[in-house]
């Protein structure tokens, strides 16, 4: 049996997930019950602290946090928007 993580949003969040149409919101936050369930997915970049998960033409990114059980996510968008925010840090 697997262990349930906690979901955690960045101050960010809101911004970003406000843009999307309800139809993909519901997309994503089924998507993130997943996540929440089997966090450990493609790492961003190698060695960065951030995984990404594909959902249609939209890209969530979040970190692990293994001590509390707890996943903060940071990011959603399409691809161009999700490169943007990418281009920030990397």
């Amino acid at each position: 049996m697997s262990v349930m993580y906690t979901e955690r949003f960045d101050q960010d969040w809101p911004k970003y997930f406000r843009k999307l149409d309800n139809q993909t919101k519901e997309r994503i936050a089924k998507k993130i019950k997943n996540i929440l369930e089997h966090p450990r997915k493609r790492h961003l970049k190698k060695g960065a602290r951030f995984f990404v998960n594909e959902t249609g033409q939209h890209r969530i990114v979040y970190r692990i946090f293994e001590l509390n059980k707890t996943v903060r996510f940071y990011f959603v968008g399409k691809h161009k928007d999700y490169e943007k925010w990418y281009n920030q840090f990397f």
